[in-house]
C-alpha cells in the first residue's frame, strides 16, 4: 500500500480509526479488525485515551502484541478522563502520557496529539511539555486535532520561542465529501506549514458507504438506526448528494466508498484516511478503496455535483 509522510513517520494512506474498540465492538471483533488491518498491509492505527474510556488503547496494545514495532501508533490526550483529568497543562500531559503507555503496553508513542485546543493553557507551555517527551525518546512526532488555521499559526509562533524544539507535524480535523470546512483555511495553512492533514469521519458516519439511500429504509443495527444524533445527518440535501456521488462513481466502474477515500487522497496534504471499521470485511473494503486516481477534471465535476446535489451534471 502507498505510504505518505507525517513528519518523519511513513504511514499507509489508509489507516484504522480505533474509536470503535471497546465501545461499538467487543474484544473479539477488535482483535479481528487489528489482525485484518495488518494482513491488508495497513500500518497506521489512530486512537485516543478517551476512546472507550481507555479501553481502545488497552485493546490495541494487547492485540498488537509483539507486532508493535511494525506499526505507527497515534494517540491523543486532553479530553476528560474519569479519575485522570483533562487539558493541556504540562503536569497533566505527563500524567496522561504515562497512562497511555501503560494501556498501550509500549514504551513510546509514534504520534502524540492534543485532542482539542485548551484555551486555559498557553500553547507554548503545551509544546514545551511535548518537546520534553520527544527529547526523552518517548514520542517520535507530535500533532494536534480540531485546530483552526489561526490556532495552527499560534502554535507555530508558540514553538518559535524554543528554537530546535518539536513542532506539530499534523492536524486531525473532520473532512469528507460532505463536510468541507477544512477548505476554509486549514488545508491552505497545512500547505504553508508543510503539515500533514488527517481527516476523521471520512465516510460521514456511513453516508459515504452507500448503505443509506434515498427512499430506502435505514438498515437495522447501524449507528444511524440506533442514535438520533446520526439520523440527523440524513437530510434531503445530504441524501441527494450521496445519490449524485453514487451515480458518478458507478458510471466509472467504482463504488462511492472508493470515491470517498480517493477524493480525500487527491489532496496532497492528506497523509492517511483514518476510518473506523467493525469487521474484517470493512477493513478489506477500506484497504482496497484508495487506488482510484482522480483527475483534475474529475475533481471539478465532483464539485459541480455537490453544488447542485443532483445527478444532472454526471457525464458518461
Amino acid at each position: 500500500m502507498e505510504q505518505r509522510k507525517i513528519g518523519s513517520l511513513s504511514v499507509t494512506v489508509v489507516g484504522i480509526g480505533c474509536n470503535n474498540f471497546g465501545a461499538r465492538i467487543d474484544e473479539k471483533r477488535t482483535e479481528e479488525v487489528v489482525n485484518a488491518a495488518l494482513a491488508a498491509g495497513i500500518n497506521f492505527f489512530d486512537t485516543a485515551d478517551a476512546y472507550g474510556e481507555g479501553k481502545s488503547e488497552e485493546l490495541l496494545g494487547r492485540f498488537l502484541g509483539n507486532r508493535r514495532s511494525q506499526t505507527i501508533v497515534a494517540t491523543k490526550f486532553g479530553l476528560e478522563i474519569a479519575g485522570q483529568g483533562s487539558g493541556a497543562r504540562p503536569e497533566y500531559i505527563r500524567k496522561a502520557f504515562d497512562a497511555s503507555l501503560r494501556r498501550l503496553k509500549t514504551d513510546y508513542i509514534d504520534l502524540y496529539q492534543l485532542h482539542k485546543p485548551d484555551p486555559d493553557v498557553p500553547i507554548a507551555e503545551t509544546l514545551g511539555a511535548l518537546d520534553d517527551l520527544v527529547k526523552a525518546g518517548k514520542v517520535r512526532e507530535i500533532g494536534c486535532s480540531n485546530f483552526s488555521a489561526q490556532q495552527l499559526r499560534e502554535a507555530t509562533a508558540g514553538g518559535a520561542a524554543r528554537p530546535g524544539s518539536a513542532r506539530f507535524v499534523s492536524v486531525q480535523n473532520e473532512y469528507s465529501l460532505l463536510h468541507r470546512e477544512p477548505e476554509e483555511g486549514v488545508l491552505a495553512e497545512c500547505e504553508r506549514q508543510h503539515l500533514a492533514f488527517l481527516p476523521f469521519f471520512p465516510l460521514m458516519s456511513g453516508l459515504l458507504t452507500g448503505k443509506y439511500r434515498k427512499g430506502q429504509p435505514i438498515p437495522p443495527d447501524t449507528r444511524v438506526a440506533k442514535f438520533e444524533r446520526y439520523r440527523k445527518l440524513l437530510t434531503e440535501e445530504n441524501l441527494d448528494k450521496v445519490e449524485a456521488l453514487i451515480g458518478f462513481a458507478e458510471s466509472r466502474g467504482h463504488t462511492v466508498l472508493e470515491l470517498a477515500f480517493s477524493w480525500l487522497l487527491a489532496h496532497e496534504v492528506v497523509a492517511s484516511v483514518i476510518a473506523g471499521a467493525s469487521s474484517a470485511r470493512q477493513v478489506a473494503d477500506n484497504a482496497s478503496a484508495a487506488t482510484w486516481k482522480l483527475t483534475a477534471d474529475n475533481l471539478h465535476e465532483i464539485d459541480a455535483l455537490l453544488r447542485t446535489g443532483t445527478e444532472a451534471a454526471i457525464k458518461g
